[in-house]
C-alpha cells in the first residue's frame, strides 16, 4: 500500500480494499465525486450513452441546462477523457459529442445509481417527510 492511503475494509467477494485518501493526498476519488456530483454531468453522460449528440440536441435533452453550463460540462468531460468532441468543417461548424470507451465504462455505474434512485424514491420521500415533521424548526425541513 502506498504512503498516504489507509485500507479501511475489503468488501465481501472482492480482493480489492476500499482505500481512503488522507488529507492532502490526491487519490482521485474526491475529484471524481466532485465531477459526478455536480448538477449536470450525470445527465449529460446519460444522454450521451444513447449515442452521438450535437450540442443543441444535448441542450434540448437536458432540461434547464444553459448553453454556458453545457459548454463547461462537456469541456470538463472531454478533459477527463470521458467525452470526445468532433468538429465537422461545415458552415456553421457542426460539433458532435460522444462518450469515449472510458466514458462508456462509467455508464453501468450511472445506470445502477439511476436504478437505485428510482427503486427507492418513494421510501426516501417518506423518510424526508417523517424527518421534517419531527424536526419542523430545522432549516432542512424548509
Amino acid at each position: 500500500m502506498s504512503v498516504g492511503h489507509t485500507a479501511v475494509t475489503t468488501p465481501v467477494g472482492t480482493d480489492r480494499p476500499v482505500v481512503w485518501c488522507e488529507d492532502g493526498v490526491d487519490c482521485g476519488i474526491r475529484d471524481l465525486l466532485s465531477r459526478l456530483g455536480d448538477r449536470w454531468t450525470v445527465l449529460v453522460v446519460v444522454e450521451l450513452a444513447q449515442g452521438v449528440r450535437r450540442f443543441r440536441e444535448l441542450q434540448r435533452a437536458v432540461p434547464g441546462i444553459s448553453q454556458r453550463m453545457l459548454t463547461l460540462t462537456v469541456r470538463r468531460l472531454e478533459r477527463d477523457g470521458l467525452v470526445s468532441r468532433t468538429v465537422h468543417p461545415t458552415v456553421p461548424p457542426q460539433v458532435e459529442y460522444e462518450l469515449t470507451p472510458l466514458g462508456h465504462s462509467l455508464t453501468h455505474l450511472v445506470r445502477a445509481m439511476a436504478d437505485w434512485s428510482y427503486d427507492h424514491h418513494d421510501t426516501i420521500v417518506d423518510a424526508r417527510q417523517a424527518w421534517d415533521a419531527a424536526n419542523p424548526a430545522s432549516e432542512l425541513a424548509r
